[in-house]
């Protein structure tokens, strides 16, 4: 199978590496690196020292930085692909589907979050965005409770490939499932995708429940309850209420907010410190897509009359109009309500 992994930070390396170095299978992988100078150093490296160091890049994976401005040779790198899976951070997909609207073959992106609004649109997902600059695209989403490092060191992890079309379903399962990656398929996409999106934002909110020393239950409590608003988000966007129940919802969700290699709580961590959003945004060195798409959410969320309050919570830190010790008190201030409302 011939696979085009377009967009060399860690987690397009991590699948690429994945995928290269299955057993079982005789993939030929590429991975596109869009800056030139980054591409020739993990080519004479055979190492992703930017974004993934450490990580041997298996023998048989290409490195490429054809620009996407070259229309031809880049149709002609995309082309000869069996599968292309979009690798860019959430603000670089618009302009990458775009460059692959006449693609025929499957596609599938990685990024998780809304895209920040615009004056043509109100932050959108990233189906949302396919279907209004590459409506032809047969695509989907790989996505579940991952971190790059563990999965290009083949630690035992699972994925799921989520599309209404289920030649992309399966193509992405016979692409990266392996002995040490499971990928299971789901049609609903919406639910996928809003899984994904919230838990970073959530993922915040818990780091800075961490940082503050509030302890194991304050933990739990925020876990669960931002599942409950990860669910209502979802299900009026038109997902099924099982899925969050899956591992793009509670798992991704868990992972994300306990786990010291993800950065969106890393963000929280370092807000409980003292540290200015610039500065804990600065320390990481990466994208904390959380960051860039908590303002979405609960925008999202109250156009469609959907309660929020502890992704609130999250943007009223992160604008600067509270400190994190009254996110605390203004959580807990909230009225008694049901738990199943």
């Amino acid at each position: 199978m011939k696979i085009i992994v377009l967009g060399g930070g860690a987690w397009g390396t991590a699948l690429a590496v994945s995928a290269g170095n299955n057993p079982l299978a005789q993939h030929a992988v590429t991975l596109w690196v869009r800056d030139a100078g980054q591409a020739s150093v993990m080519q004479a490296q055979r190492e992703n020292v930017r974004y993934l160091p450490g990580v041997e890049l298996p023998s048989l994976l290409a490195v490429s930085s054809v620009a996407t401005s070259d229309m031809d040779r880049f149709a002609n790198l995309v082309g000869g692909a069996d599968l292309v899976i979009v690798a860019t951070p959430m603000a670089g997909l618009r302009a990458m589907l775009a460059n692959l609207a006449t693609c025929r073959m499957p596609v599938a992106w990685l990024c998780k979050g809304f895209e920040a609004p615009t004056s043509e649109s109100f932050g959108l997902l990233a189906h949302e965005i396919q279907a209004r600059v590459a409506p032809e695209l047969i695509a989907g989403i790989l996505s579940g409770p991952s971190f790059a490092l563990e999965v290009a060191r083949g630690q035992p992890t699972a994925l799921v490939a989520a599309s209404a079309h289920a030649v992309v379903r399966s193509a992405l399962v016979d692409a990266f499932h392996s002995p040490t990656l499971r990928v299971y398929a789901n049609d609903d996409i919406v639910g996928v995708e809003v899984g994904g999106a919230v838990k970073n934002v959530l993922a915040i909110a818990t780091g800075l429940c961490d940082g503050l020393n509030l302890g194991l239950n304050a933990r739990a409590a925020v876990i669960t309850r931002g599942l409950a608003e990860m669910m209502r988000l979802g299900v009026a966007l038109g997902a099924k209420s099982e899925t969050f129940m899956g591992l793009s919802g509670l798992g991704d969700l868990v992972l994300t907010a306990t786990g010291d290699l993800s950065r969106n709580r890393q963000v929280g961590l370092a807000l409980a410190r003292g540290l200015s959003l610039q500065q804990a945004v600065a320390s990481l060195g990466h994208v904390a897509e959380g960051v860039y798409s908590a303002r979405t959410v609960v925008q999202r969320a109250a156009s469609m009359g959907v309660e929020m309050p502890i992704a609130q919570a999250v943007v009223a830190l992160l604008d600067g109009h509270i400190q994190p010790a009254q996110a605390v008190t203004l959580l807990m201030g909230r009225e008694p309500t049901s738990e199943l409302t």
